[in-house]
């Protein structure tokens, strides 16, 4: 099943969305939409060296979408209110290094989407031989903050994610 079937949820998605976005669920829709679900994961296997991630805490990234979504918003009207507001000279924009533990490949990806989603901060570089991360940070003023904002927020919930068993238990 998983020769043809690479990532069965991915397939279903894929047809889910292809019957969505035509608002038909006409008998060629179908065989379109099962086709596209099947073909297109098969296409893109080698796009995958590693193989495809598996999600062990499901409900621990449901939290952490919602932390990210809660932290883009603030850092929003933050970065609207330093740029709207034009006062430049108090702006303290600096690079920072934030060390990690976490070595997944797909939750440092993960990470790096996180990180570069909040307006004001930018992923700049990866040092591997130091498990360090270099940050930019628009408006910089507690640098301590944003390590651990950054460790805890961010890093804890995706090693449960990507790397061990969620300690509570919340396994697929």
């Amino acid at each position: 099943m998983m020769r043809w079937l690479p990532n069965p949820v991915v397939s279903l998605c894929l047809a889910a969305l292809w019957l969505l976005l035509n608002q038909s669920v006409a008998p060629a829709d179908l065989l379109l939409g099962a086709v596209l679900g099947i073909a297109l994961p098969l296409l893109t296997r080698r796009l995958q060296p590693l193989g495809y991630p598996r999600m062990r805490a499901p409900g621990t990234f449901m939290r952490l979408l919602g932390m990210a979504l809660v932290e883009v918003i603030r850092s929003t009207f933050n970065v609207c209110r330093v740029i709207l507001a034009g006062d430049y000279r108090e702006v303290n924009s600096q690079f920072i290094r934030v060390p990690l533990t976490i070595r997944d490949p797909y939750g440092m990806a993960m990470l790096s989407c996180l990180i570069n989603m909040t307006p004001g901060t930018v992923w700049v570089e990866v040092f591997p031989d130091r498990h360090e991360l270099a940050l930019h940070v628009f408006d910089l003023h507690d640098e301590q903050w944003w390590i651990e904002t950054i460790q805890t927020r961010y890093e804890q919930p995706l090693i449960a994610i990507f790397e061990q068993e969620a300690p509570d238990g919340d396994t697929t």
